[in-house]
């Protein structure tokens, strides 16, 4: 693209995110990047009749045929089910649901329900030959814990076919950077406060060039009750939000396929096994925990907000 093209932004409401791109492109390059974003909602959303998810959920536990890109995600599914012990997962919906975090019930629920869903939620069990997929009756699958990541791969290679070799992309605090700033300089992320103003109060920043940066945080949603906060989080292996102090942990890597599956099995890891697990993937990763205490790896060109 052309240097002296200046900066333009669009933005788009799709798998219940505020999602940007910001790039020194043609809004109209930058506008069809952003129109990809329907075709793949119909793919993969569970709630879409027709896609594949939907299909697959309600297909009586018959193998079934997936398009390319479901399969692309569901491998790395099921490859981080396994690599985190069961601290990623896919089939884990049901139990989220009884919790009631997006209608505001504060209300706890019944720990024998929990246990069915947990029991259901077994992700062994599916099975994926190439593109054929079979989900046993009784397991439900929602790929909206991974999908975010690999659409944003698509979208930054969608740009870059295009001659875009700057951009920012922000799908719901999923971020890509392509390339640097118009100036050379890398894009400065920064790491949201857990406690402070949405977009505005950050704990770190993170320096980032053609790298993808993906956080999972309690501060999404939660509700507090008996002074005790239950946040959306919860430990697929128990169904109960995780507790281990941890905030908030970002993953930084190169694919934010993996960056978005990962992110969720390291907070529900939390720092000891979770660092170990970022090293085998050659993933950094940086913990938040409520007592103010970092871990990170050290390699990381990070800077703290004091």
């Amino acid at each position: 693209m052309n240097s002296e093209i200046p900066m333009n932004q669009v933005t788009g409401d799709y798998f219940d995110t505020f999602n940007t791109i910001t790039a020194p492109a043609p809004p109209d390059v930058l506008q069809s990047a952003m129109d990809e974003c329907v075709f793949y909602n119909n793919l993969l959303s569970k709630t879409v009749p027709g896609s594949d998810v939907w299909k697959l959920n309600h297909n009586h536990g018959e193998p079934m045929e997936v398009n390319d890109h479901t399969r692309n995600i569901l491998e790395m599914a099921l490859e981080m089910y396994w690599a985190s012990e069961g601290a990623f997962n896919i089939a884990i919906g049901p139990a989220i649901a009884l919790w009631h975090f997006t209608d505001g019930t504060a209300v706890l629920p019944d720990p024998e329900k929990i246990k069915e869903a947990i029991a259901r939620a077994d992700c062994s069990r599916i099975i994926l030959e190439r593109n054929t997929v079979t989900v046993p009756e009784g397991i439900e699958i929602d790929l909206g814990g991974i999908a975010k990541g690999y659409i944003c791969d698509c979208i930054a290679d969608y740009l870059r076919a295009r001659g875009v070799t700057s951009a920012l992309l922000n799908f719901g605090g999923n971020i890509v950077t392509i390339g640097n700033r118009p100036d050379g300089e890398p894009w400065t992320i920064g790491l949201q406060l857990p406690s402070g103003e949405r977009g505005k109060e950050f704990w770190a920043a993170v320096k980032s060039s053609d790298n993808t940066l993906v956080t999972s945080g309690i501060y999404e949603r939660s509700f507090k009750l008996n002074g005790i906060t239950y946040h959306h989080i919860l430990d697929p292996r128990t169904g109960w939000p995780v507790q281990n102090h941890v905030l908030t942990v970002t993953a930084i890597t190169k694919s934010s396929l993996l960056a978005d599956a990962i992110s969720t099995a390291l907070f529900v890891l939390g720092p000891e096994k979770g660092l170990g697990l970022a090293q085998e993937y050659g993933v950094s990763a940086v913990y938040l925990r409520d007592d103010g205490k970092v871990f990170y790896d050290p390699n990381l060109d990070i800077v703290f907000v004091k």
